[in-house]
């Protein structure tokens, strides 16, 4: 029986799409004169509201002109524009406004499509201790993190500092690749600040009773934070799942004005960095062993919050002064 309902379900949602809806579209069209893509620019302010209500409407079309608008090249965009202005019979001279706004959200999905390819493509590439150019940018890092205290060497216990595993931090970035390397140095980088206070947190001991001597001797296993550089690369795959599975687009529709960027990208992960050091902190674990609990469960928040379209990571860098708002 119940077999026999979801069937059902299954059909008359079938019959509503294929059939009803289409058809309700039509009546619609007649009595407003306006086809759905200008319903949705005009009921629906700029952002994530109105861009993923385009993209919807887009992917589900019959016609397989506006299909194929979301995945055009972003050089073609205005000539896309043209074609389905043509194609709904839309004059531009009476509707010159529609143009701008179906071009603003055509250059966002296709940015934001450009953008999972970018950053895929820094996830899969290696970090190689023969290429200068990786070598030199993890130099920076250490100088970034540790301006005065020089590096000993290549292969270093130094390493260990700012969070990495090892004596030689290659190894670590095998997950996520240059990736990692690239948004840890961007938040060294871009919000000094912030990266130095978040990396001095984490190497506190967790019981204020303890001595700097004890502290001393107990090295880094009871820092109240992490391995610094290990989260941040935790938290680059966090930042990468919300990309890819596509509920980062509430954030970067409403803070991209048209093509979202790799920047846009890295400064995500310095918020969700400095929000996870929080929550951390937060829900003050008994050790390191509870991070996949805490982990998932900051990541089940933020989900949450982006479901909401109006929500966006705050746009106005420095990551210090991030935080969510409703727009």
């Amino acid at each position: 029986m119940k077999h026999f309902l979801r069937v059902l379900t299954q059909f008359l949602v079938f019959l509503y799409c294929k059939c009803l809806w289409r058809g309700l579209k039509f009546v619609i069209r007649k009595v407003t004169g306006r086809c759905e893509l200008q319903r949705i620019c005009y009921n629906n302010k700029p952002g994530a509201r109105r861009t993923l209500k385009i993209e919807s409407s887009l992917r589900c079309s019959k016609h397989e002109l506006l299909q194929s608008a979301i995945s055009v090249h972003p050089d073609s965009v205005e000539k896309s524009i043209d074609d389905i202005m043509a194609l709904k019979k839309i004059n531009l001279d009476t509707n010159p406004q529609l143009g701008i706004s179906l071009q603003a959200c055509l250059l966002q999905i296709v940015g934001y499509r450009n953008l999972v390819v970018e950053v895929e493509k820094l996830r899969r590439e290696p970090y190689d201790c023969e290429n200068p150019a990786h070598e030199e940018m993890l130099m920076k890092l250490w100088k970034e993190l540790r301006p005065d205290s020089p590096l000993s060497g290549r292969i270093s216990k130094q390493w260990c500092e700012i969070g990495f595993q090892g004596n030689d931090p290659k190894t670590d970035f095998r997950g996520m690749g240059l990736l990692g390397l690239h948004n840890l140095l961007y938040f060294a980088e871009h919000d000094k600040a912030t990266a130095l206070q978040v990396l001095h947190d984490s190497l506190q001991p967790k019981h204020s009773k303890m001595s700097k001597a004890e502290w001393e001797k107990k090295k880094f296993d009871k820092a109240i934070g992490y391995s610094f550089a290990i989260v941040g690369i935790n938290i680059t795959d966090l930042a990468y799942s919300l990309l890819v599975s596509g509920a980062l687009k509430t954030h970067l529709y409403n803070v991209a004005p048209e093509m979202p960027s790799l920047v846009h990208f890295q400064q995500t992960f310095c918020y969700l960095m400095q929000e996870f050091h929080r929550f951390w902190m937060e829900e003050d674990p008994c050790d390191i062993m509870e991070f996949n609990r805490v982990r998932t469960k900051f990541y089940k928040r933020v989900l949450k919050q982006l479901k909401n379209p109006d929500m966006a990571l705050c746009p106005h860098f420095t990551a210090s002064d991030l935080h969510l708002v409703n727009l």
